[in-house]
């Protein structure tokens, strides 16, 4: 979504994403207005029942959260978001089920493979 956003209107000379018709800031007492706008026609109904991103400080938590369940390295996730990694583990590490299952399934990998190299060892 984000990328047709920017393929469709481009960005600021800035570098901002989010602007105003005029192509200037979007004014503080508008933000909300505009953040309720952009919800609206990005979410489903469903979606928006939810509560999902009510507020834009929401999306950093789903990017933070995201990178958790990629993988991605705790040390290079806590470098972009600028935090401790104690922050990180403290808000962030609410891991979804998906992530506890991958998590299953590597260790299970690894214990399976560990075995062979036993089995491997006991026949020679």
């Amino acid at each position: 979504m984000l990328r047709e956003h920017i393929e469709h209107l481009g960005v600021a000379s800035d570098g901002r994403v989010f602007r105003n018709a005029a192509g200037n800031y979007i004014d503080a007492a508008a933000y909300g207005t505009t953040w309720h706008r952009a919800r609206e026609a990005a979410l489903t109904p469903d979606e928006l029942a939810l509560g999902l991103a009510q507020r834009p400080y929401d999306l950093r938590h789903a990017g933070i959260s995201f990178w958790l369940a990629s993988g991605v390295d705790p040390a290079e996730r806590a470098r972009r978001a600028g935090q401790g990694i104690q922050v990180l583990f403290r808000y962030y590490a609410k891991f979804p089920a998906e992530a506890r299952h991958h998590a299953n399934r590597l260790i299970e990998d690894s214990t399976r493979r560990w075995d062979e190299r036993e089995d491997d060892a006991a026949a020679r």
